[in-house]
């Protein structure tokens, strides 16, 4: 087998590769051989994972002394091939002298942080959570984050949703508890029975959805927050009561750029900035999704490098909160129930595509993020 090797490593990333360099990037398709890259492939930003102009798509990156957060998200997917690690025997020493940036998740040690349920167990044990949201049209994605939540072992899940939409939710998952709302008192008392509270899938931005969004962080509970919660919030709802410990933010892109009052562009070209700004402005812990997601919690940025590109379809985001909100109300931190969901979410995908990326739907990874649990 023929190998052409790419060496250009740009650590402190220019804008775009130098001139001199630029030149040498070409296309490696045409040649037939296998394309080695070295240490990271010439063109791609160490730092953030963005194409800087062109760069080398390599079969295979071998890179040295540390792994390079820029090889795990936005681009990198498409250039580095499979990723081998080399030390170069590196006293460990070093290491711990020099501190560490971004942390890459691993799901096994994440999953030991759920301990055996003891022979005892009872749904007491394991938390309500709330789902609130399904506004007109948008009863799938409360049913969607119910379901996830279910499923990833939370012990009773309601739903505070239109009237309308009782009967459907009801039908496709009966052990889930939904309940019409349409003020005030009818959604206090399942705030009060609440644990946890998951608000935005499908919530809309309509006054009702502001309202209930309103109501549910003056409960002070914990809370996942996602989708138009996340819009309602960019918009000013929730007025000077924008920054608290107690919840997880769950943005993509667009969302995180409405956050942050800037633009997706801004916020592609160096995640790992945008998910501490969205955590330092607004507290608590927050995930920034996409290829390689991150997870900004106070002083802490980690990486999730699971999932695959068939995990670009409606509802996935709506799962997710569900398996964080089920995660919170099984009494893990945020910080861990975030990166346990996160990478639980991006494993099962993972499973779930080894059918095929194309046509994967969000409830697709539900049964195998349950089984990942055990």
């Amino acid at each position: 087998m023929a190998w052409i090797a790419s060496r250009y490593s740009p650590r402190t990333s220019p804008p775009r590769p130098v001139p001199s360099m630029a030149s040498t990037i070409t296309p490696t398709d045409i040649s037939g051989a296998s394309v080695l890259a070295v240490d990271i492939p010439s063109g791609l930003c160490a730092d953030t994972g963005r194409v800087l102009g062109k760069a080398v798509r390599a079969d295979l990156t071998v890179t040295f002394i540390g792994l390079k957060r820029g090889l795990f998200t936005l681009d990198a997917g498409d250039y580095t091939g499979a990723v081998q690690f080399s030390g170069l025997a590196v006293p460990p020493e070093l290491y711990t002298a020099v501190p560490c940036d971004c942390g890459r998740l691993e799901l096994e040690p994440l999953l030991e942080r759920l301990p055996p349920r003891p022979a005892k167990a009872h749904k007491g044990l394991y938390g309500t959570v709330l789902i609130v949201g399904g506004d007109y049209g948008m009863a799938g994605a409360a049913a969607m984050a119910a379901e996830a939540a279910l499923r990833c072992g939370a012990g009773l899940v309601r739903v505070a949703t239109r009237p309308e939409h009782v009967v459907a939710l009801v039908a496709r998952t009966p052990e889930v508890m939904p309940s019409g709302v349409s003020s005030a008192e009818d959604f206090t008392p399942l705030l009060e029975s609440a644990d946890v509270l998951v608000v935005g899938p499908g919530l809309g931005q309509s006054p009702w959805s502001e309202h209930l969004l309103q109501l549910a962080a003056a409960s002070g509970k914990p809370m996942v927050l996602d989708a138009d919660g996340l819009n309602l919030l960019a918009a000013g709802c929730l007025g000077e009561a924008q920054h608290r410990d107690n919840w997880v933010l769950t943005p993509h892109p667009g969302e995180a750029a409405r956050l942050l009052g800037n633009t997706i562009s801004e916020v592609q070209a160096d995640r790992f900035a945008a998910a501490r700004a969205l955590q330092h402005l607004y507290g608590g812990v927050a995930i920034l999704k996409g290829n390689g997601s991150l997870v900004a919690g106070a002083g802490q940025l980690l990486l999730s490098d699971y999932g695959n590109p068939g995990m670009a379809s409606g509802g996935m985001g709506d799962v997710l909160s569900g398996v964080i909100g089920s995660l919170l109300a099984q009494h893990l931190p945020p910080l861990e129930a975030a990166a346990l969901g996160v990478c639980l979410h991006g494993a099962a995908a993972d499973i779930a595509a080894q059918k095929g990326q194309r046509g994967l739907a969000a409830t697709d990874l539900i049964p195998e993020m349950r089984a990942l649990l055990g």
